[in-house]
């Protein structure tokens, strides 16, 4: 069988390209050495996979920045400010993944969304009426003769046509429809020019094909691929799907001729029925049966099994998805032998592959019976007290009272706030010497002491800047923390660390997300002490800031042998512990972030409440059930779609929401109104993920748009997210902008109540 993978991670084994690019952004260093490192890591990474044994090689899996943008850039879908920018091309691409402000030239981000069901962030392009849709970049092109010249033949990769429609913005005036024929013309470009260089296979990937398909959706697929395969020429296409199951379009995908057809094993619920059913017997199956999204140790057997099971005449081996998704390899770590043993990063995925093609074509037993061994015994004992309290909760543990109408009115009065009281999300800027300090105290350089000494006066600086400023709701910083999730998990028992398991999130922002490796339980206070410290510097009311549940899940790596919703329970009563704590040590608003509620939400609608949204949300209310009618709760989300789960947003049942809303135009306001939306909100009023400082027209503009929308008293003002990736200097030049801009809308409204 061929063994293959669908995409690689590309921010370098040890972050190289995140830390060049990220110089260049500084001036640090000029183009030609960007794109020099870029050129270094494809040529690492193209020679480890063929080294590694894989049959087949993919290329154009590498950006800069995010291959969403690469496919919208290859085939002219820019804004023409942009196109007519006198900007390198270089510049331009990073002028609309970060924005770019000069006394020239004005441009914003794209908006940037999930990824459907991951925690990785692609940015949003726009069909605009009037672009010339065609093939004008050679990115594709470029990188698969790159690797011919190393004597690798690879498999260029590239978004399908279908997912970039449906995945983009189109503006109003066009229709889906409209754009197909400029579309398929382009990618034929695209077929045509690979052919020219004798390129053997391209792999569109259409992920969108396992979300829930209307007819619309259906006819609009068949078209494009119907016309598109008539010409790929001597050119084999694979069609990639990945994140689940096909149910909708099966039957029309295997009538089409494509010489190859992905589908996941893993997440695709359905998919081995489907395939079972009918599969054409000259198309290669290729059959993702290693997770690309968790980083445990294949279960050979179950493995084997399944692929012996499908009736497909050709199967190749591959991963469920892009290994974008977890890190680069066990090999920078330093796990004891007996946890190691249990994982698989990237790396050790391609070395399953092949061991697992190896069982099945070499029958290769000892690779078979060293595995079984690992899935015979137990990983670690049980925490029976946590089990017990798991199994032991009522449907009264998560329910608050008295009602959110009535809390809504002792916390006015308690708090007596100013009308759209400002605040922030939580962070301020991690800046380099933070980093350091944190370093020095690892490295053993400075004692605890030194370092608790720093980090308390850089709390008292910032708080004595917010009250300067004349916010209303302090934050203290979190300097202390690393990570809004890694920091709890070092604080909570049944968590273990990489060293170096950093995962692309968006552009050169990395995560390392911590491993749920038993069962979760807090053993001592995890914020009390600095939320206690910054509140004794003010008197004005600081928030403690806590990371939820569910976004503890879902940015970890979760178990495989329990339930998601085990794991979120058992995390919900640990959170649950700290909230009660800070309310105990006078803490009256607590922040608990909710920033990934979406991010395992099903794909399919048929399984939201079923699936995900029937102990997700309750997890949440779990966490504050038992505060009191004073203890203000509020949480936040980014960067994913609400406006279809806004009744189960609120039905968390928070005091005050606040949420990403100024790439994606607030068009979430809407839905609030039309929902009846009971909770407090805080749309972000400005994007945190670009350098770019706001202007005061633009966030007044934004307070105005919104209070169309919602009622003055129900809404707060404040930043889109945390400010931690910021620089200082843009962090305070846009909160003195967001301030001006409030309290002159605030003025105003004040004369208007006044006058009537």
């Amino acid at each position: 069988m061929i063994t293959t993978i669908i995409g690689f991670p590309r921010i370098g084994e040890f972050r190289s390209l995140k830390f060049t690019t990220e110089k260049y952004f500084r001036n640090e260093i000029d183009e030609k050495s960007l794109i020099h490192e870029g050129k270094m890591i494809r040529k690492k990474h193209w020679e480890l996979l063929k080294n590694q044994g894989l049959d087949s090689v993919p290329s154009n899996d590498f950006s800069f920045y995010d291959t969403f943008l690469d496919t919208a850039f290859l085939f002219n879908i820019i804004p023409k400010k942009v196109q007519n920018s006198s900007l390198s091309a270089l510049d331009r691409y990073f002028s609309l993944s970060r924005g770019y402000q000069s006394k020239q030239i004005d441009i914003k981000a794209l908006p940037m969304k999930k990824w459907f069901n991951t925690n990785y962030h692609y940015l949003v392009p726009t069909f605009e009426r009037g672009q010339e849709i065609k093939l004008v970049g050679t990115k594709v092109i470029d990188e698969y003769l790159e690797a011919k010249t190393l004597g690798i033949e690879t498999r260029p990769t590239i978004i399908g046509p279908f997912t970039l429609i449906q995945q983009s913005i189109i503006e109003e005036n066009l229709s889906k429809k409209e754009l197909i024929p400029s579309l398929i013309v382009a990618y034929e470009q695209l077929f045509e020019t690979l052919n020219t260089h004798h390129a053997t296979w391209i792999q569109l990937d259409e992920p969108a094909l396992v979300t829930d398909l209307s007819k619309e959706d259906i006819a609009l697929f068949k078209e494009i691929y119907t016309e598109l395969l008539t010409k790929k020429n001597k050119l084999s296409v694979l069609i990639q799907t990945y994140f689940g199951d096909v149910r909708d379009i099966y039957s029309d995908l295997i009538r089409l001729p494509f010489d190859g057809i992905g589908l996941d094993f893993i997440e695709g619920e359905k998919n081995k029925e489907l395939v079972n059913t009918e599969f054409p017997e000259e198309v290669i199956l290729f059959a993702g049966v290693v997770n690309g999204k968790n980083i445990w140790r294949n279960n050979y057997q179950q493995t084997v099994e399944l692929i012996q099971s499908l009736k497909a005449k050709n199967i190749a081996l591959t991963t469920s998805c892009s290994l974008l998704h977890v890190p680069f390899t066990i090999e920078n770590e330093d796990f004891d032998p007996s946890i190691e043993k249990h994982l698989a990063f990237a790396k050790e995925k391609i070395q399953e592959l092949k061991e697992l093609n190896d069982i099945i074509t070499a029958n290769n037993s000892e690779a078979l019976k060293k595995n079984s061994k690992l899935f015979s015994t137990e990983r670690f004992p049980q925490n029976t007290t946590i089990k017990k309290k798991v199994n032991s909760l009522t449907k009264t543990d998560f329910i608050r009272k008295p009602n959110f109408s009535e809390r809504e009115k002792v916390q006015r009065e308690a708090f007596n706030l100013p009308l759209l009281p400002t605040t922030t999300i939580g962070s301020f800027p991690q800046t380099q010497d933070v980093k350091q300090i944190r370093s020095k105290l690892i490295k053993q350089e400075i004692t605890e002491e030194e370092y608790v000494d720093y980090l308390r006066k850089r709390t008292i600086d910032w708080i004595e800047w917010q009250e300067e400023l004349g916010f209303d709701v302090l934050v203290h910083g979190e300097f202390e923390r690393n990570d809004m999730v890694e920091y709890f998990g070092q604080h909570l028992d049944g968590y273990i660390f990489s060293k170096n398991g950093w995962v692309q999130s968006y552009g050169t922002r990395c995560v390392k997300p911590p491993i749920i490796w038993g069962d979760i339980s807090r053993t001592a206070p995890i914020t009390t002490d600095w939320t206690i410290f910054a509140q004794k510097n003010t008197t004005k009311i600081v928030k403690g800031m806590l990371t939820g549940p569910v976004t503890l899940l879902n940015w970890s790596f979760a178990r495989e042998d329990i339930s998601l919703k085990e794991s979120t329970l058992q995390l919900a009563l640990a959170i649950q512990e700290e909230v009660l704590d800070l309310e105990k040590n006078n803490i009256r608003m607590i922040q608990i972030d909710e920033a990934a509620l979406r991010e395992k939400l099903p794909l399919r609608r048929s399984d939201w409440y079923t699936k995900y949204l029937n102990w997700a949300i309750p997890a949440f209310r779990l966490v504050h059930s038992n505060v009191q009618p004073t203890t203000q709760i509020h949480t936040h989300m980014c960067y994913s779609e609400f406006t279809d789960i806004i009744a189960a947003i609120d039905n968390m049942d928070a005091d005050v929401i606040s949420f990403e809303a100024s790439r994606s135009n607030l068009e979430i306001l809407d839905e609030l109104k039309k929902q009846h939306f009971k909770t407090q909100v805080g749309p972000g009023v400005y994007d945190i993920h670009s350098p770019r400082i706001p202007q005061l027209t633009e966030i007044d503009e934004t307070i105005r748009k919104i209070l169309e929308k919602v009622p003055s008293h129900k809404l707060w003002i404040n930043p889109d997210c945390g400010l931690k990736t910021r620089a200082e200097y843009e962090t305070k030049a846009s909160l003195e902008v967001l301030i001006d801009a409030t309290n002159k809308i605030r003025r105003e409204l004040l004369n208007d109540t006044k006058k009537n």
